[in-house]
């Protein structure tokens, strides 16, 4: 594959569109089978208000995905993203209801660099929280 954003097309300050990603407890489940991470802060109330959290949170690194996913998505290649990294800042918290919890996810061109490749800097949040900091991902464009 190759990315579908063109580099001589995108600018720094370009503003990439906010996504909502709802996480669900099923979500959390399925995310420790994959990842083999079984903590019960992820899946277990009882055990996460136990341990002083206001409920059952999502893994960091689910979290971090969804960002990831952003802006893959937005490039149209996953294979065009060369260098991903964040910071954790914030707990997603995810009620056990149909509504779950959002993450938000926006970005904007930062830099422009050789090669086609550009920096995007994220914003991710959920509800009043932003969830992940510092996140920055080089991503090479066509």
């Amino acid at each position: 594959m190759t990315a579908t954003v063109k580099y001589d097309e995108v600018e720094v300050g370009q503003e990439i569109p906010a996504v909502d990603y709802t996480v669900r407890r099923n979500h959390l489940v399925m995310y420790a089978g994959a990842s083999g991470d079984f903590n019960p802060i992820h899946w277990n109330e009882r055990f996460a208000r136990a341990v002083g959290l206001p409920d059952v949170i999502a893994h960091g690194m689910y979290t971090m995905a969804q960002g990831g996913r952003f802006v893959t998505d937005w490039a149209g290649d996953p294979a065009a993203v060369v260098d991903y990294g964040v910071r954790f800042s914030s707990m997603v918290v995810v009620p056990d209801d149909d509504q779950g919890a959002t993450i938000t996810v926006s970005g904007v061109v930062e830099e422009k660099l050789a090669d086609n490749r550009v920096v995007v800097a994220l914003t991710a949040r959920s509800g009043d929280a932003r969830v992940l900091s510092r996140a920055r991902a080089v991503v090479r464009l066509a």
